[in-house]
C-alpha cells in the first residue's frame, strides 16, 4: 500500500468505528460463531482472488503456515467470536471502548516478547484508561452485581481484547519474518474462518443464514471493508511503526462507535459515562504519544 502513515491510520480508524454497529446486524438469529465464519471465509476468498489476479504468491512454508494459523486463531477467529458475543449483552459503543484497552496490552506484550522498554508514563496512562473504562461501564457493573447479563459482555470483550493483543504480536513477528501482508491475511482469515466454524461445532449451534438485506449488507461491509481493507491498512501500519503505536487506532474508533451507538442503539449518556470516555481517550493518547527528544548539550 503506497500511502503514508496518516492514511494507513485513518482508514482502519474510520472503518472500524462503524463496524461495531454493523456487527449488531449480524446477531439477528445467526449464531455469532457462524457469522464470524461467514465473514472471514468471504474475506479470505476476496483476498485470495485479489492476490491471484495481481500476481501475488499464496505459497508459504510449513513454518510460515504455523504462524499464519496462530494469527488466524487469535486475530481473526477467537477474537471476533468474543467480540460478537460481547455485543449480545452490551451496546456496540461500549464494546469498542472496552477494546481500546489494547493500547496498554500491546506495549506490555512488546516488552515481554521483543524487549521494548516500558516507561512510567505507560503505567499512568494505563491507570487513566482502565479507570475511564470502569466509569463508563459503571451501570453495567452495578447491574452485574444484581445478577444481570452485562458481566458476560464485559468478560467476552476483555477476553477478545487480550486475544487480539496476542494476535498483534504474532502478526508483527510474521512481518519481521517477511510474510507479505495481503497474502498472509488471505491465509490468516481462512484459518480464522475455520476456527470460528470449529467453535460453532463445539458449541453445537445451528448453521443458519439470514437472507434479509440488513444481514447481507452488513456481512458484505464487514468482509470487504472491515476485514480486507481495514486489516490490510492496519497491518501495513503495524509493520511500519510497530504494534504499540499502531494500536493508536483504538483511540479514534470508540468515538465514532459511541456516536453511532447513541444514534442507532439508544445509548444514554450520563456525566459519569462522559467522564469515563474522556479519561479512557486521554489515557490512550498519553500511552501512545511519542516522548519528546531533548536536544543534546555540549
Amino acid at each position: 500500500m503506497r500511502i503514508g502513515a496518516i492514511g494507513l491510520f485513518a482508514v482502519p480508524s474510520a472503518i472500524w468505528g462503524s463496524t461495531w454497529l454493523a456487527i449488531k446486524y449480524q446477531l439477528t438469529g445467526v449464531a455469532p460463531e457462524v457469522s464470524v465464519a461467514y465473514r472471514f471465509a468471504l474475506a479470505a476468498v476476496l483476498l485470495a482472488a485479489w492476490c491471484v489476479g495481481t500476481g501475488r504468491s499464496l505459497h508459504f512454508s510449513r513454518r510460515d503456515h504455523a504462524y499464519l494459523v496462530a494469527v488466524g486463531v487469535t486475530l481473526f477467529g477467537l477474537n471476533y467470536v468474543g467480540v460478537y458475543w460481547a455485543e449480545h449483552f452490551v451496546t456496540s459503543g461500549l464494546v469498542a471502548v472496552l477494546f481500546s484497552t489494547i493500547v496498554f496490552l500491546n506495549p506490555i506484550g512488546m516488552r515481554v516478547f521483543f524487549g521494548t522498554p516500558l516507561t512510567a508514563r505507560t503505567f499512568v496512562a494505563a491507570a487513566m484508561g482502565v479507570g475511564g473504562v470502569a466509569l463508563l461501564f459503571l451501570p453495567e457493573l452495578v447491574e452485574a452485581r444484581g445478577g444481570g447479563t452485562a458481566a458476560y459482555g464485559i468478560a467476552f470483550g476483555l477476553g477478545a481484547t487480550i486475544i487480539a493483543s496476542g494476535g498483534n504480536l504474532i502478526a508483527q513477528r510474521n512481518q519481521r519474518a517477511g510474510i507479505p501482508t495481503l497474502a498472509g491475511n488471505a491465509w490468516g482469515m481462512t484459518y480464522g474462518a475455520i476456527v470460528a466454524a470449529v467453535a460453532a461445532s463445539v458449541h453445537g449451534v445451528d448453521w443458519t443464514f439470514d437472507a434479509r438485506p440488513g444481514y447481507l449488507l452488513s456481512l458484505g461491509y464487514l468482509a470487504l471493508f472491515g476485514s480486507v481493507i481495514a486489516f490490510g491498512a492496519y497491518l501495513t501500519l503495524l509493520r511500519r511503526i510497530g504494534a504499540a503505536r499502531a494500536a493508536y487506532t483504538a483511540v479514534a474508533t470508540p468515538v465514532i462507535a459511541l456516536a453511532l451507538s447513541t444514534l442507532f442503539e439508544g445509548y444514554r449518556w450520563t456525566w459519569v459515562g462522559a467522564l469515563g470516555v474522556v479519561l479512557a481517550i486521554a489515557g490512550n493518547t498519553l500511552a501512545l504519544r511519542r516522548p519528546r527528544v531533548r536536544p543534546k548539550t555540549e
